[in-house]
């Protein structure tokens, strides 16, 4: 039993760690209204197209976003949208709430 909770422990580190960059943050909130081709993600986000690729394939990676090919192109959706639950817990109050206790560690 303790193994299966180590396991589920570092998956769950993985997705936390997806989460963990604005770019991919940025590119999940894009894909929140319906899936998106490679080329309307580049522009939104507005880096260079090897670097959404990476980004996407670190969220593919954990199941956080799935592809499909439509000719030329690649049309990318999350995989479920309970991801949104997550990220959405994340709100301003707590944000503040956390960045006060952070300045007051430092004072």
């Amino acid at each position: 039993m303790h193994s299966k909770m180590k396991n589920k422990n570092r998956f769950k580190a993985k997705i936390f760690n997806a989460l963990s960059d604005s770019v991919r943050l940025e590119i999940l909130e894009f894909l929140r209204d319906g899936e998106k081709c490679v080329c309307e993600i580049v522009p939104h986000v507005g880096i260079i197209q090897p670097l959404v690729s990476r980004h996407l394939k670190i969220l593919k990676d954990c199941g956080l976003v799935k592809h499909r090919k439509d000719g030329n192109r690649r049309l990318y959706s999350v995989t479920d949208p309970v991801i949104f639950k997550t990220i959405d817990s994340v709100t301003v109050n707590l944000m503040d709430m956390l960045s006060k206790r952070i300045i007051e560690q430092i004072a």
